[in-house]
């Protein structure tokens, strides 16, 4: 039977090139994000290969995320694969600087965000007694650099999320784990510089970065693993990268 996988933050980066990852093998697909065009773009694209069904809602609006998810059609609410995706960094000042309306952005969507969208699809798992979640984290959730507080909790957080997770699920025959990534070269830093493409572009220059291709292919390996195989927690860096602080670059 083909499996169905719901991606949140499915429009950009890692989340987009995970859709079309999982439908090289394919699994139908929830792609859920705020950008109805992009939404739109990917839904002509993979449904030439697989069942599609597009979700536009913020992660941060409980009341969407559970509205939305709960009125997906019969044939794609049994949900096999959620990939917990979306979150984003805001600003890089040190916490003493740091903006609220950034502290809240990150909190609301990189665990929050989380949470909704996993208290609306855990309980049908637990009810079918199989499913497999994957939680994006990051390097930034195992160690924590200059600048880096409020973002490096938020993904702590998700490394702790996901260890819950993974026990409290553990009789459920529901699999967890969660895949962290190092520098990869997707629209985070843009976002994170609040759009300043010239400050974005330095953070990938002197070495060769991840790409979202890279991950979406380790995402596209742990579901492909037979039952009994649960990639539990798995970081991955640019070869160049040694840790948070330490990057061989060529300039």
């Amino acid at each position: 039977m083909t499996k169905i996988a719901l991606i949140t933050g499915a429009t950009s980066g890692i989340g987009k090139a995970t859709a079309f990852a999982l439908a090289k093998n394919n699994i139908n697909l929830i792609l859920c994000g705020r950008n109805t065009k992009v939404l739109k773009e990917l839904d002509i694209e993979l449904s030439k290969q697989v069942d599609v069904i597009t979700l536009n809602f913020d992660v941060r609006d409980k009341t969407e995320v559970l509205k939305k998810i709960k009125g997906l059609p019969e044939t794609f609410q049994n949900i096999d694969i959620l990939i917990n995706n979306a979150g984003n960094a805001h600003g890089l000042d040190p916490i003493q600087n740091g903006s609220l309306e950034d502290w809240d952005a990150m909190l609301d969507i990189n665990v929050k965000g989380l949470l909704y969208v996993s208290k609306a699809i855990i309980p049908g798992m637990i009810e079918r007694k199989s499913g497999h979640i994957i939680n994006i984290g990051s390097t930034a959730g195992k160690e924590v650099y200059p600048n880096g507080n409020v973002y490096c909790a938020s993904k702590f957080a998700v490394d702790a999320l996901n260890q819950g997770m993974r026990i409290d699920l553990n009789k459920t025959g529901i699999k967890v784990g969660a895949v962290n990534p190092g520098l990869t070269q997707t629209a985070f830093s843009k976002v994170r510089f609040k759009g300043d493409e010239e400050k974005a572009e330095k953070v990938y220059q002197g070495f060769e970065a991840l790409q979202p291709e890279d991950i979406a292919d380790i995402i596209s390996f742990v579901v492909s693993r037979p039952y009994h195989v649960n990639i539990a927690d798995l970081t991955v860096m640019p070869s160049a990268q040694a840790s948070s602080t330490i990057l061989n670059k060529n300039i």
